[in-house]
């Protein structure tokens, strides 16, 4: 219908739904990538490694003398004399293995003078005499056994120190790379945070463009709110009139609907009551036979009867006598003359123009507010350069670049010493391959060259020169092994306590607590790092914080602290930029009144309604009528009725007349009761009317309430418009307000979350520390603590080897004399 497709058009030309706005997307920090990764796996000679470090913690099984480090520190060293129990408590296993070391260096050398005296006067196995034992090859088989399993001990031990040797060698180059990645790191932090500090200030566009983006789109935002939070009423009240327009439009068509179908109805029940009038009159001229006047007679009695049902001959359903509706419909179609839906269009139109009007009525607070945009972009510009971030960056670059100059120049100076401190750990190798070598032909020799059934002063020169070169390999252990392990206690000493005063603290982070002791570098700082950077020595600024921040590549500006120098909270205060926009939309006000949303003639239009009349209709008599049928009596029963009682009369006349009268019912009921029960045409036309008189009733039921209370939800609505809508107005203007400070808002916490992650990352700082590290726990001490254990576990096998090969030397040389008898007495022969 006209006024559904007016609704929808209404509906079309709403204004769009506004939906809630997306987080601003100032995209990534471009952020340089860092060449170092401070992270070492030694490979298979790490399971060397950890042998020491386990052979490490059972000399030193006690934790990490935190408090103990602490005092001696703070003390300068002086708190020893007072705390050395604890610190010999600490150190008892390495002094322990310390003094045990400076005593082999000690005694070996006596005892070496000793033995060779001893060897010189024939004595300790000097005499070249041996006797002759049963077990002599038993003797000889475990001696050999002893002797060759504890030379290979020794050889494991060597291997072990010549491995961490060459290891520490080949480590250089990695050292070099590690240092150049680590100075390259440095060059791109350097060059890479002037373009992030550039990119986060320009980052400033993007939210000044989605305020102009909201600025421009003032009406849709603003605007639209508006009209929507208005909408909640106006929207109802108008769908209410659109709806009473629909109802005036529906009861103008039950109306037509009424006096057509009455019509029709009328034209068909009145051609059956004239029909059966002319049967009852022909039927009482019937009975005025002279036959009936008898009164006596069966016949009177049965015109009697005939004469009484004479009555029931008529229409049941009268509708000639129901009351008309033309004044109904012609008061119905003088209100249509005005077009309800049309007025509520207008209003429609109207009320719709709402973000129109807000746009019309806000430039110049849009103009204000682009003002205030543009003195925060400058004010954000300024405050950047007001410090010296590109000057600071480089002269940071300057010493970088002469730093690894210098670092480049002192690498020969470094190759030079490690080539002086690789040839002196091969000699200390070679002394032990030396003594090795020895023990190893020796056994060749004597093993090769030994004939069992030669006596001792018959052997061979093969066997003879075995226990030569044994002998040999014992007076070289007496003159390196007290060397070998000077040099293994002093290495062991040094290389053990850093390990575990230094590397194991350092991995285990207690290191960082020592040094973040309250009061420990200065007495009157309790943090030193911010009182060198920022003499504020109070500030909760330590080495494992920028450690711990920093190996989690965080900017900078966080790990260090740097708002002491440069606040950015006081450069992105949005309190004072909000209180400039806050003055600004207090300048925002929305007049409405020039919506009209229902004219005086839609509400006369409305009033002129309830004056129609349809509820004088008398819906009670059309409904009565409607529920009746066609005729009082059914015509088939009282038609077999009259040939009944004709049948009973004598023949004649009035025999003849009642049935021909019984004929003509019957005829009038197939050919008009039949067609107004069944034919189409009037049971659409009962249906009609009876679902238009049914509408009607409803509609006039309470018509002027309904009305009422139309008109007064629209001057509800008109009224809000008109005078309260500053209420609404306010309302969305400051969630408007909030929505435009909320992107300055994002901004500055994406600043300051940039700031802290992802500007002037300071990985490269963790990564020196975690270098510096390697290079001196993972690359120096490690390849030396293998080192000094290689070599010393050579060392004191050295022991047993002196003497294994005494006494398995007495089997290979050549004996001056022999025992001819072992078990008898006999006196010995001299050959």
């Amino acid at each position: 219908m006209l006024w559904r497709a007016a609704l929808a058009l209404a509906l079309l030309l709403l204004p769009p739904h506004t939906e809630p706005r997306a987080p601003l997307d100032f995209g990534l920090v471009p952020g340089g990538v860092y060449d170092t990764v401070a992270h070492y796996e030694p490979g298979p000679i790490g399971l060397l490694f950890n042998m020491v470090h386990a052979f490490l913690h059972v000399v030193q099984p006690n934790p990490f003398p935190e408090d103990l480090v602490i005092r001696v520190a703070k003390d300068k060293f002086g708190a020893i004399k007072s705390e050395y129990q604890k610190v010999i408590y600490y150190e008892i296993g390495f002094v322990v293995c310390a003094a045990l070391g400076l005593l082999f260096v000690m005694l070996l050398p006596l005892v070496g003078l000793l033995f060779c005296m001893c060897r010189c006067c024939d004595n300790c196995g000097g005499e070249m005499h041996q006797r002759q034992r049963k077990n002599a090859d038993c003797q000889r088989g475990l001696l050999t056994t002893l002797l060759l399993t504890t030379t290979f001990i020794i050889t494991a031990g060597v291997l072990c120190a010549y491995a961490a040797n060459q290891h520490l060698s080949s480590q250089l180059k990695t050292m070099r790379r590690l240092v150049n990645n680590n100075l390259r790191d440095l060059h791109t932090f350097a060059n890479d945070t002037p373009t992030q500090i550039d990119y986060v200030i320009t980052q400033y566009d993007t939210a000044k463009d989605q305020v102009l983006c909201d600025l421009d789109n003032v009406g849709v935002l603003l605007g639209g709110r508006i009209h929507e939070e208005l909408g909640k009423e106006v929207r109802p009240a108008l769908d209410r009139v659109l709806n009473m327009a629909g109802v005036m439009r529906d009861t103008k068509e039950a109306l037509e609907n009424v006096s057509v179908t009455l019509e029709t109805l009328q034209e068909g029940t009145g051609k059956l009551q004239f029909n059966l009038s002319v049967v009852r009159a022909g039927l009482s001229n019937a009975l005025s036979d002279p036959a009936c006047a008898d009164t006596l007679s069966p016949t009177a009695q049965i015109c009697r009867s005939i004469r009484s049902s004479l009555a029931q001959l008529d229409i049941s359903a009268n509708y000639s006598g129901l009351p008309d509706v033309t004044d109904q419909l012609n008061k119905v179609n003088k209100v249509l003359k005005t077009d309800l839906s049309l007025t509520v269009q207008r209003g429609l139109l109207a009320f719709n123009d709402t973000p129109t009007m807000v746009t019309d009525q806000t430039r110049n607070v849009a103009e204000g507010v682009r003002g205030i945009l543009d003195g925060i972009g400058s004010n954000i510009t300024s405050f950047s350069r007001l410090f010296p971030i590109q000057s600071s960056l480089n002269n940071f670059t300057v010493f970088i670049s002469h730093t690894h100059s210098r670092i480049e120049d002192i690498y020969p100076e470094i190759d030079q010493i490690d080539f002086y401190r690789w040839i002196c750990c091969i000699t200390l190798c070679c002394m032990v391959v030396l003594i090795l070598s020895f023990n190893f032909l020796g056994l060749l020799c004597g093993i090769l060259g030994f004939d069992r059934h030669a006596s001792p002063t018959t052997r061979g020169c093969v066997s003879n020169t075995g226990g030569n070169l044994l002998m040999a390999g014992v007076g070289f252990s007496f003159l390196f092994s007290w060397v070998l392990m000077g040099v293994v206690t002093a290495t062991f000493v040094v290389g053990g306590n850093l390990e575990k005063l230094v590397c194991e603290p350092f991995n285990s982070r207690q290191l960082f607590k020592v040094l973040d002791t309250p009061h420990l570098v200065n007495p009157t700082w309790r943090n030193f790092i911010p009182g060198y950077l920022y003499n504020d020595p109070d500030m909760d600024l330590t080495v494992e914080s920028v450690y711990s921040n920093c190996k989690e590549n965080r900017g900078i500006y966080s790990a260090l602290h740097l708002d002491k120098v440069f606040n950015i909270s006081a450069l992105l205060n949005t309190s004072v930029y909000t209180k400039d926009m806050a003055q600004k939309f207090e300048g925002v006000k929305v007049d409405l009144r020039s919506i009209i949303l229902l004219d005086s003639e839609g509400k006369e239009n409305l009033i002129s309604f309830t004056e129609t009349g349809i509820g004088e209709i008398n819906f009670a008599a059309y409904l009565e009528e409607l529920n009746k049928g066609v005729t009082r009596v059914d015509l088939l029963s009282f038609a077999s009725n009259l040939d009944a009682q004709a049948d009973q009369l004598s023949k004649g006349s009035l025999q003849t007349s009642i049935k021909g009268h019984a004929n003509t019912l019957r005829q009038i009921y197939s050919h008009q009761v039949v067609s107004i029960q069944q034919s189409m045409k009037y049971v659409r036309a009962r249906n009609t009317l009876n679902q238009s008189i049914r509408f009607l009733e409803r509609t006039s039921s309470d018509l002027s309430n309904k009305v009422s209370e139309v008109l007064t939800a629209v001057n509800a609505a008109q009224y809000l418009i008109s005078q309260n809508a500053t209420f609404i107005v306010n309302q969305e203007t400051e969630k408007y307000k909030q929505a435009i400070i909320g992107y300055f808002k994002q901004y500055m916490d994406w600043v300051k979350t940039s700031l802290e992650m992802e500007v002037a990352t300071c990985k490269p700082l963790s990564n020196i520390m975690d270098t510096a590290e390697i290079l001196a726990c993972s690359f120096l001490l490690d390849s030396m603590n293998t080192f000094w254990f290689g070599l010393g576990c050579s060392t004191l096998f050295l022991l047993p080897s002196i003497i294994l090969s005494v006494r398995l030397a007495k089997f290979y040389r050549r004996m001056d004399t022999e025992d001819v008898y072992d078990d008898i007495e006999t006196i010995p022969m001299k050959t």
